[in-house]
């Protein structure tokens, strides 16, 4: 029986979950409400506040369940493919902020939002990014805080121009609608993680 009330309250949670995408992308976050929520999802209103807290819980959720860092968990690699490996990381990151409209209209409503549920997103994703940089501190011999630094410049930028794109063709003669724009951007991130990693072989 509680396997039962177990996998039913998966399903109406993936419910909601699911309302909140196909509201998003019909119309924007703005008429994202509870009730609207419900009304698509096909539930009580109630079950949002009993399942998530409240709307902006139920918004956090959708948020954790597709953010790239926080459900990033690719193996570590060996030393010799450190670069291969933060490459694909930063492409991996590009893609799903590129496919995923939703996703990134609720990075902009967390960016003008602070309570309870967002605190506890944010650590989330803190915690995975400090792990990511210690591990890849650990791998290449280059200092934790110029790690840090290095991939909070790329993270940030891909944040960015993914969400200035919606409304801007253009970002430094770079198509940042286009794919043809997003490769050269890719290329670039490409080459400064090279010129990175070459700098501390250098100096070895």
């Amino acid at each position: 029986m509680e396997k039962e009330i177990s996998r039913n309250r998966q399903t109406t949670e993936q419910v909601l979950l699911d309302a909140v995408r196909e509201l998003v992308e019909e119309s924007g976050f703005e008429n994202v409400g509870v009730n609207a929520v419900a009304t698509r999802a096909g539930v009580s209103k109630m079950l949002i506040y009993r399942y998530f807290g409240s709307l902006d819980g139920l918004i956090a959720a959708y948020i954790r369940q597709h953010d790239f860092w926080i459900n990033f968990d690719e193996e570590l690699p060996d030393r010799q493919y450190v670069g291969e490996f933060v490459k694909r990381m930063f492409r991996g990151q590009v893609a799903l902020l590129r496919e995923n409209y939703t996703l990134n209209r609720l990075y902009r409503w967390e960016l003008t939002t602070d309570n309870a549920v967002i605190r506890e997103l944010r650590e989330k994703r803190e915690a995975k990014g400090c792990w990511l940089v210690d591990a890849v501190s650990r791998l290449t011999g280059h200092p934790r805080k110029e790690i840090a630094v290095v991939a909070t410049l790329i993270n940030t930028s891909i944040c960015y121009l993914t969400l200035l794109a919606e409304n801007c063709e253009e970002y430094n003669g770079i198509r940042i609608q286009e794919d043809a724009g997003w490769r050269q951007l890719e290329e670039g991130i490409d080459t400064l993680i090279d010129l990175w990693l070459s700098k501390k072989i250098k100096s070895e």
